[in-house]
């Protein structure tokens, strides 16, 4: 039962440390104005690509998710 709970706990806080890495680099709300001179203006930051996805600083998140589901699978077979 303690693998179970342990592994959900870092589960979830592998994935909240996924979502502030993704989120926390930058500011949200950034009103520019479009290189176009007809469209409005957008809240989305510019050039954003995928950088954020990146293993780099995403691994101790992934490590603890991982971590915490080798724990479920185990505590569900013992």
């Amino acid at each position: 039962m303690l693998a179970i709970v342990l592994g959900s706990i870092l589960v979830v806080i592998g994935l909240l440390y996924l979502l502030r890495e993704a989120l926390g680099r930058r500011r949200l709300s950034d009103p520019h104005r479009p290189d176009q001179a007809s469209a409005k203006p957008t809240l989305e930051p510019r050039h954003q690509g995928v950088g954020f996805l990146g293993l780099r600083r995403n691994w101790p998140g992934l490590a603890m998710m991982a971590v915490g589901a080798i724990l479920l699978i185990s505590g569900a077979y013992a």
